[in-house]
């Protein structure tokens, strides 16, 4: 005797008629365009249209490494910083009078939490079955006024950008210095390596050591008493190595 579907009655126990089911996506032929099983159809396509822009992603990282400027120098007050390219058309937004200054936080916080917040809603905000653009206008409207929006503040921020001056700031000056001499053993000994670079090029604060147009006294002066962030008593050595020291500096990393 057979009560409801798909059950039997032995005695007073109930057991299903056609056993355990096995794991069959839900037909979806009733509903042909409109949604599809998750796993595996859906979740397939996602995997292999990351695959092809991961993958070409690779390829333009290998053909075009990432450009390399100069050591970063925190007291160069003139240096215009730019981003990379996908943070460009923030770069841009910061420029605006509503979005800086004392407006900052609207332009570095709110407008792109409002953006990037209606990103990851968009599945809730807008749950209709439909998959044309022109059937679900507002979903289409709004994301057209994100990629245009971001497109044209991209193309704002190069457009306005000084590419010239930028290549010129962030150059990388090669200069090679006499590591055999004895001047260069001096600088090391006395501890003028750790602020202003094996290659006497500068950082963490510190200068460049060639090129400066000082004088072997002058140099010697700044040496025993400091000069801006350097404080005095730095050298503890003779006075025939600060000589050798000086000269070594005044002559651009080589000896006479």
């Amino acid at each position: 005797m057979k009560r409801g579907k798909g059950m039997k009655f032995v005695g007073d126990s109930r057991i299903p008629a056609e056993g355990r089911m096995p794991n069959i996506p839900k037909d979806y032929s009733e509903y042909p365009g409109k949604t599809e099983a998750f796993w595996p159809n859906f979740l397939l396509k996602e995997w292999m249209v990351g695959a092809v822009f991961l993958i070409g992603y690779l390829c333009l990282t290998v053909a075009h490494p990432s450009p390399l400027e100069r050591m970063a120098d925190p007291t160069d007050s003139g240096y215009i910083p730019l981003p990379d390219w996908y943070f460009l058309f923030l770069y841009q937004l910061l420029k605006y009078e509503y979005a800086a200054g004392d407006y900052t936080v609207i332009g570095a916080v709110v407008i792109p939490g409002l953006a990037f917040g209606a990103l990851l809603l968009a599945p809730w905000l807008d749950r209709g079955p439909e998959r044309r653009p022109s059937k679900r206008p507002i979903a289409t409207g709004l994301m057209m006024l994100a990629v245009i929006a971001t497109i044209y503040l991209t193309w704002e921020s190069v457009d306005e950008h000084d590419w010239e001056a930028a290549a010129q700031q962030g150059e990388i000056i090669e200069h090679e210095i006499d590591q055999d001499a004895r001047g260069y053993e001096i600088y090391s000994e006395q501890s003028c390596i750790g602020c202003h670079g094996n290659q006497m090029e500068g950082g963490a604060g510190a200068p460049a050591l060639f090129e400066t147009g000082l004088t072997v006294d002058e140099i010697k002066e700044i040496t025993v008493n400091g000069m801006g962030d350097m404080p005095a008593g730095m050298f503890d050595g003779s006075d025939e190595e600060l000589e050798i020291l000086a000269e070594y500096i005044a002559n651009d990393g080589h000896e006479e």
